[in-house]
Parts: C-alpha cells; sequence; structure tokens
C-alpha cells in the first residue's frame, strides 16, 4: 500500500469519526438571548429539520432534559410568540451541519450575575460566587440560582443524547442588568465561564470542555441599560481568553423599547456570530 494511499485511509477515517459526532450547543443569558422579537417578524421561509432542544427559563418553566423539535418561543406570559437571534443561528447550523443537533438553553430576562443587582428578574442570579451557591439553590427548583439550573439542565439532558454527542459551544448574551454592578462584572462574567467549563469536565470527564468556545454578543450604543463597563469587560476578555468571543452588536438597531435587537438586528448578530463559527 503506497504512502499516499496510508494517507487518504487516514483522513477518510478522521472525516468519519468528525461526521459521526452530535453537534450540541448552549445558549444562556437574559432577555436578548431569551428572545423578543415578535413572531409576526421572523424571517419567512425559515424552517426546522435537524434541530432539537431543551428550554429553561428561571422559574416559568422546568426543563426535564427531555428534547423536542426546536419552534421558536420563549416562556414569558403574554410574549410567547416571539424569537431571538440564536433561532436564527440554529437555522444556519443546519445548513452548515446538515444533521441532527441539540440545544440546551436556559435564559430568563432582566437577570443579573452579582447578587447586589436587586432588580433583576425574581431575584435571580447567574453568580458564581461560592458564597452565594452555597446559600442558595437551583432556580428551578426554588432557590435563586439560575448558574445552578443551567447545569442541571445539562446534566439531565446529557442523559438523553447520542453517544457520542460533542458540545461545540456556547451562546451567552447578558450584561444589561449588572449595569449598576458594572465594576464587577469582568471578575463575575469570567467566574460563571469558569464554573460551566469546569462543571462540563466534571460530568463528561472531557478535559477538553476547559477550552470550551463561548460567544458573547455585546450592546447596541442605542440600547438603554448599556454599561460601558461591561462593553469593556467583554473585551477584555476577549484579549485574554483565545475561547472567549466577542461578537460587536454596537450597531445594531433595536426594538421600539430601546433595550432588545429587532429583527434586522437579530438577523445581524446571528450572521456574525456565524463568522466565529466558520
Amino acid at each position: 500500500m503506497t504512502m499516499k494511499k496510508i494517507l487518504f485511509l487516514f483522513l477518510f477515517g478522521v472525516g468519519l469519526i468528525a461526521m459521526a459526532e452530535v453537534p450540541v450547543v448552549l445558549t444562556a443569558g437574559q432577555s436578548n438571548a431569551d428572545g423578543r422579537v415578535p413572531m409576526k417578524e421572523f424571517p419567512v421561509g425559515i424552517s426546522y429539520k435537524y434541530c432539537m432542544w431543551s428550554y429553561g427559563s428561571g422559574d416559568f418553566e422546568t426543563a426535564s432534559g427531555e428534547f423536542v423539535p426546536f419552534v421558536p418561543r420563549v416562556a414569558k406570559p403574554k410574549i410567547e410568540e416571539s424569537w431571538g437571534f440564536d433561532a436564527i443561528v440554529y437555522h444556519k447550523l443546519e445548513d452548515l451541519w446538515q444533521r441532527p443537533f441539540y440545544v440546551i438553553k436556559h435564559t430568563d430576562g432582566g437577570t443579573a450575575i452579582d447578587p447586589s443587582c436587586k432588580g433583576s428578574t425574581h431575584g435571580l442570579y447567574w453568580s458564581a460566587d461560592p458564597e452565594f451557591l452555597s446559600q442558595t439553590t437551583s432556580a428551578s427548583h426554588g432557590g435563586k440560582s439560575l448558574l445552578l439550573a443551567f447545569e442541571q439542565q445539562i446534566d439531565d439532558c446529557l442523559k438523553n443524547l447520542p453517544k457520542d454527542y460533542d458540545i461545540k459551544f456556547m451562546l451567552w448574551h447578558q450584561g444589561e442588568a449588572d449595569r449598576n454592578a458594572d465594576s464587577l462584572y469582568y471578575d463575575n462574567l469570567k467566574a460563571v465561564v469558569a464554573h460551566v467549563r469546569q462543571h462540563l469536565v466534571a460530568v463528561t470527564g472531557k478535559k477538553k470542555y476547559r477550552k470550551l468556545p463561548v460567544i458573547c454578543g455585546n450592546f447596541s450604543l442605542q440600547s438603554r441599560q448599556r454599561s460601558q463597563r461591561v462593553a469593556e469587560a467583554l473585551e477584555r476578555l476577549a484579549k485574554e481568553d483565545k475561547h472567549f468571543y466577542m461578537v460587536d452588536a454596537s450597531d445594531l438597531p433595536l426594538l421600539p423599547d430601546r433595550l432588545h435587537f429587532n429583527a434586522e438586528g437579530a438577523q445581524l448578530l446571528a450572521d456574525r456570530i456565524m463568522k466565529v463559527i466558520n
């Protein structure tokens, strides 16, 4: 057998292994990650064939760990028929991967990382502070921790994934609710990312998740809840952590509430996220 043929068979085998892996995406954050664009503005012609998801949202809905076909919606009364930038990302991933993949999403609007931000919706927080976590439980079980709720959801979902799953990256959009503790945002978000990565290593036994890619959008300059310090914290994390990617959203248009991306903004953010993924 020639060296050329050996090399071909090796590369072919690597390709088969890669194709056998079932992609998994994690999504977390507050309202712009949850989705606030009305369904009447959803792009015409978009449908889903491969995407399955498990969706949890603070104390509104407890995710069971089971997956169902993806349909854009939010777990918030009166605006259930809404969508966000992630719905467009999943559509583009269908085109890219052309095979089944899974999304584990936990989002809740208006929620902060830092417990000092008393305006956080329902008093729920993403904090990874050990003292805070020692004094509460998962938000899905009556506690105040969104981080524990998200990680419990991940654990429940892992049991229902195909054997050869591979967690590709985490989408994150959050920070508006931390504007009153923006000087702490860098340390707080860095700790959240580290906590999720370490949790994945612990529950999967795969050390590669210490470097799980995290893709994060920043904030429109038009946003009434934008904090320059929070934006700078994202930039700093992206410079210091080569597996943390900040996607610029500073020029993106918003809904009339001057807080949430409108249909055009959500689609543009998805396009920019896909440039990182590709």
